[in-house]
């Protein structure tokens, strides 16, 4: 039998046989023992389980669905180029939506970053610009500049490369050893900067200390030795830090200085996240290649993309030097489809400017929470914030591992589904509580994601 999305949903069948045979994303075995949620639609800033519950999707599924949900618009476009060609790989060929989503792109991205290297990713991105990185260098002579550097508690994907860059050892312990060359430096956490012997009282002063350990970590490996620097513009794991005014700039400055190459990994903050289509044009910097996913196709098809500067596509002009990396998948024709009629959502209804019109409203009602014991810190930009959860507020004491997981996993993720939420409890840095809905919503769908989250955190306060 065939499956048929609009039929009624046996919930119990289905998560009987989601616990026999679907092995679930990063997820733990308790949740398919529990018997885990089955999402059915979705509507606009709304998703709906199989009972016909209705939530608020805080996450944009995975800081993917910018758009919003249901956007027939889209839906339409992959079924019109379907019709006309299912698949064709860019292998030695190409068709019409990825010359044209790719030239689009191009104009997007800032300055001379005109090539695009599609993917069906954001770790594929990844693990592109970290075998093209190595690749160029070779090709300019300097075979051993083969590392990278990247921050501390940062996530940038699962492919073994794209895992040493990663730096959260938990996820990497058993899957050493990785492709050599992955190096840390601190993040920019300005919360807990005293901790890590940093100013913390000036963020300009804080942001300049944390770009300069990226010069430090290139002497001390060796300049002849650093490919690349990988930089989230607002990191993710350990809660949606955002860059110190001055840092970026600071950070262009040491990459050119030791002739490193720049990796905005803007994944999730691309795409309108933080109110433009790429992060750096917000930020202000230019970076030499963008590794891009989730909000490209506002998750209608897989999709990712690479973006890179001409100055590193220039010996690949060569046609002795051939990028011999690739994906089947990459580029796919319903995919490239599916982005470009994306793009013409976000430029007639001006997603980009209404994200930076409303993030300082979103950010005040967030910041109203502080009033709670276990709120010690609210942070972000853009449609993308973190809230970080503490035992004591005043000496910014963290919770142990323990008290982590059951605060997180035990409490707040199921009341905030229970209550009608959909959100990230995360605790691969300190716990917290990140946010990231499609870009549609407006205050009156902001003042009920914060009112949800009052209920739930002051329960939890009262609870711990």
């Amino acid at each position: 039998m065939s499956y048929d999305p609009s039929a009624t949903v046996d919930l119990a069948a289905m998560q009987k046989s989601a616990s026999n045979h679907l092995w679930p994303q990063f997820t733990s075995r308790k949740v398919l023992n529990d018997g885990i949620p089955v999402i059915t639609r979705g509507e606009g800033h709304k998703i709906y389980d199989a009972q016909g519950k209705e939530y608020i999707d805080g996450l944009a599924g995975l800081f993917v669905v910018n758009a919003g949900h249901g956007r027939e618009r889209i839906v339409d476009a992959i079924a019109k180029q379907t019709r006309q060609l299912e698949f064709m790989p860019l292998w030695s060929y190409a068709h019409p939506a990825a010359i044209e989503l790719a030239e689009r792109l191009a104009n997007y991205a800032p300055a001379d970053l005109n090539r695009v290297f599609f993917t069906t990713g954001g770790g594929e991105a990844v693990e592109t610009a970290f075998k093209l990185a190595k690749h160029y260098w070779k090709l300019q002579g300097k075979p051993m500049k083969h590392k990278v550097i990247s921050r501390a508690v940062a996530y940038h994907g699962t492919p073994q490369g794209a895992l040493a860059i990663t730096g959260i050892p938990d996820m990497k312990k058993f899957y050493e050893p990785l492709t050599p060359g992955g190096h840390r430096v601190p993040n920019t956490n300005f919360y807990r900067a005293a901790e890590n012997g940093a100013p913390s009282e000036d963020l300009e002063e804080f942001g300049q200390w944390a770009a300069n350990r990226i010069a430090e970590a290139i002497e001390f490996e060796g300049p002849d030795t650093v490919a690349a620097v990988f930089l989230e513009p607002v990191q993710n794991s350990g809660g949606c830090f955002p860059p110190p005014p001055g840092y970026f700039k600071r950070v262009r400055e040491i990459c050119d200085q030791y002739d490193v190459l720049l990796v905005s990994d803007e994944v999730i903050c691309a795409y309108g996240r933080i109110g433009d289509f790429f992060a750096c044009n917000a930020l202000g910097y230019v970076p030499d290649i963008i590794t891009s996913a989730k909000g490209i196709t506002s998750g209608y098809a897989p999709l990712g993309a690479a973006i890179v500067s001409d100055r590193v596509y220039e010996p690949f002009q060569n046609v002795d030097n051939t990028f011999y990396h690739g994906y089947t998948w990459a580029g796919h024709p319903a995919a490239c489809a599916a982005a470009l009629a994306n793009f013409d959502i976000f430029e007639e209804e001006q997603l980009n400017e209404h994200v930076k019109e409303t993030s300082p409203f979103f950010r005040s009602e967030l910041e109203k929470l502080l009033d709670i014991d276990i709120v010690g810190d609210v942070r972000g930009a853009g449609f993308f914030f973190g809230i970080e959860l503490v035992k004591d507020k005043a000496t910014k004491e963290t919770f142990t591992e323990q008290e982590s997981n059951r605060l997180l996993r035990d409490y707040l993720s199921p009341k905030l589904w229970e209550a009608g939420l959909y959100c990230r409890a995360d605790d691969r840095g300190d716990p917290v509580i990140q946010l990231a809905p499609p870009l549609t919503i407006g205050e009156p769908e902001i003042k009920e994601i914060a009112s949800i989250l009052r209920s739930v955190l002051k329960d939890a306060s009262k609870k711990i």
